[in-house]
């Protein structure tokens, strides 16, 4: 394998893992509010590739987060216990936020990456042409 499809694949990956990252974190947001939720994460691995000297990344299995969830007082909800508490989710915006802000810089730069390695490759089958 080149190494230009070897870049290629490295940024691949990168993409996807990134891709997974955002819809755990979209997931998270989405289920702030509910009650029970445990917020999801999801690390990353790098894996060999066999075929070349290149390291390419891949998630893991998904982690829900074990801190104590939110005890909400509310007498009037159906979840209410005889003391008015119920659990909430362990979910917090600013965090769920930066991990987002964070996996959206790391997706940008590996899209970089990607057509920057293109470009590259064009550049030298044009001067191969000639």
């Amino acid at each position: 394998m080149s190494e230009f499809s070897n870049a290629l694949s490295a940024s691949s990956s990168a993409l996807k893992a990134q891709a997974t990252r955002l819809r755990h974190v979209s997931e998270n947001i989405s289920n702030a509010d509910t009650p029970g939720y445990r917020r999801k994460t999801v690390p990353f691995e790098t894996v060999r590739d066999m075929n070349s000297d290149i390291e390419n990344v891949k998630t893991g299995r998904v982690h829900l987060d074990r801190t104590d969830l939110a005890q909400i007082y509310d007498p009037s909800h159906p979840l209410a216990d005889g003391s008015g508490h119920y659990e909430g989710s362990n979910v917090d915006l600013m965090i769920e936020i930066a991990d987002a802000r964070e996996a959206q810089r790391s997706y940008e730069a590996n899209i970089k990456m990607f057509d920057q390695t293109r470009q590259m490759s064009a550049s030298l089958m044009e001067l191969l042409r000639r």
